[in-house]
Parts: structure tokens; C-alpha cells; sequence
């Protein structure tokens, strides 16, 4: 089992290039960060956290592909994904460059972690409507995967289309998709038709929800052995990782406070104790 951490990474906080620099000094897997475009002021979507306010980093989000370029110059082994980025709300054909670019940048080390989105005030302002948004990001992870793999690509949906069409670079290696949310057969389906992985939020329900995954997986005719998942947010112990590891989580990614250098470093540490543990160092 991987093991890796994510921030809810912005312009006053921990840099990515530094937490991705000390992560892979300390023997981290990989190193993921979400995005919000923007935060209409009108909020009338209430935080999924259940607070009261929605927390200012929801406000201060980086772009996540840009500020992932700039650390995997500074890196050589751990993997750098987004978690989650929100294809409803991207343009694909410049989307999928920029992952092209920054896959081959990485030398193969990035991740695209996606999601459907809860704001409905945010996707909204992309012309997306919350009750479609699971079809727009479907559309646009498919019509990025052709842009990717085929030499002439072209694709006909509802929500994009385009013509046959060239497109380079081509990613050197094939760019992982994994999909983030609750578990259900429509989660499942969409994992199943185009997705590497799942990242589920915390881990409580993965015994009853991994075998469903697989299922979905095999009835497709893709091999359950592949699958990832790949659970965010968990507070890390032993006992909670022999569990994953049982129910066949293939990499738990760490929460680290979106905090200053100091506060998130004092963090890792803690981590790195664990993670030297479950690894044997």
C-alpha cells in the first residue's frame, strides 16, 4: 500500500512546491491537491462540511495543474495528483494539453483525481447545471481520453464534441483517472467505464463498498486486479491500516492542515513515523 498527502493547498499557506519537496525527503508516495475555480459570494450552497461558514481556503484555492508543474521540477519519484479537479467546470481540449504537458513534465509521475462538484453557485458560472454535472465531468474526462491516445481524435456528446482533430504532445504514459465520492452503482459506473480508481472520502463502509467496485469493474470486462482506491482524509493508525489493507485499499493519502510551513511540517513529521513503520525503514 502507497502512502500519500494532500492539503487544501492556497496563495497563504505551505507552498506545493515545498510540500511536495519535503513529502518525498520523507518517504511519502505521492502528494494531491484540490481545486475551486471561484466562490460566488451568494453562497447559497451550503458547506459540505456541515459548518455554519465555508472555511476561507475554499476561497484561496491555486490552480492545481499549474502549482503540480512547478513541483514536479523540483521532485523525481513522488507521484503529484489532483484531489479532486473538477472536469464539469474545465474546457477539455485545453485541459487535456495541459495534462499532457504536465504528465511528460513528470516523467509520467502525475494523477488525475476528479470529482463532480457539490457548489451549485460555482458550476453554474461554467454553465453547468448541479443536476448534470455527473455527465459533463463523464463527457470530458472521455473527450480528454481521446485527445490522449488517439492521433486523430474527435468525440460527439451532448455536452462536447468536436471534429477529428490533431493534438499533441500525447502523454509519453498513460494519465491515471480516478474518480472521488460517496459510493453507490452510480459511482461505480462511471469508475468502471472510464476510471483507473476510486477516492473515497474517509474510509468508513470500504469492506461492503470494495467488492461492489470490483464487481462493477468485472461486468465491464476489466480486470478487478487493476483497480485502485485510494481513500483521502483518514487520521492514519496501524489499526485502521491493516483494515484498508484487508478490504484492498491500494493507498491512504494523509490530511495535512492548510497551515504555514512550520504547522504542516510538524505534521509530516508525525506522519513520516507511520509511514517508516508500514514501509519497514
Amino acid at each position: 500500500m502507497r502512502f500519500g498527502v494532500t492539503m487544501f493547498a492556497t496563495d497563504v499557506s505551505m507552498a506545493v512546491t515545498d510540500l511536495a519537496v519535503e513529502a518525498e525527503a520523507r518517504g511519502f508516495d505521492s502528494v494531491w491537491i484540490p481545486e475551486h475555480t471561484h466562490i460566488p459570494t451568494s453562497r447559497r450552497t451550503p458547506p459540505p462540511t456541515g459548518d455554519a461558514e465555508l472555511a476561507e481556503e475554499y476561497k484561496r484555492s491555486v490552480d492545481p495543474l499549474v502549482a503540480l508543474a512547478a513541483a514536479a521540477a523540483l521532485t523525481s519519484t513522488v507521484h503529484l495528483g489532483t484531489g479532486v479537479l473538477l472536469p464539469a467546470q474545465r474546457e477539455p481540449i485545453v485541459t487535456a494539453k495541459a495534462v499532457a504537458t504536465l504528465q511528460n513534465l513528470s516523467d509520467g509521475r502525475f494523477e488525475l483525481g476528479t470529482g463532480f462538484g457539490w457548489n451549485s453557485d460555482e458550476m453554474e458560472d461554467h454553465g453547468v447545471a448541479y443536476r448534470t454535472r455527473r455527465a459533463h465531468a463523464r463527457e470530458h474526462v472521455m473527450a480528454m481520453q481521446a485527445l490522449w491516445t488517439d492521433e486523430v481524435a474527435s468525440y460527439e456528446g451532448e455536452y462536447v464534441s468536436f471534429p477529428p482533430t490533431w493534438s499533441w504532445p500525447k502523454p509519453a504514459t498513460e494519465v491515471p483517472v480516478l474518480v472521488g465520492g460517496g459510493a453507490g452503482p452510480k459511482m461505480f459506473a462511471h469508475i468502471a467505464e472510464y476510471g483507473h480508481g476510486w477516492i473515497p472520502i474517509g474510509g468508513a463502509g470500504l469492506a461492503e463498498a470494495v467488492p461492489q467496485l470490483r464487481a462493477a469493474f468485472e461486468d465491464t470486462g476489466r480486470d478487478p486486479a487493476t483497480l485502485r482506491v485510494v481513500p483521502f482524509g483518514s487520521l492514519p493508525t496501524h489499526e485502521k491500516l491493516d483494515h484498508f489493507e484487508a478490504v484492498g485499499v491500494t493507498e491512504c493519502v494523509f490530511r495535512v492542515p492548510t497551515a504555514g510551513r512550520d504547522t504542516v511540517l510538524k505534521v509530516l513529521d508525525e506522519q513520516q513515523v507511520l509511514v517508516a513503520e508500514r514501509k519497514g525503514a
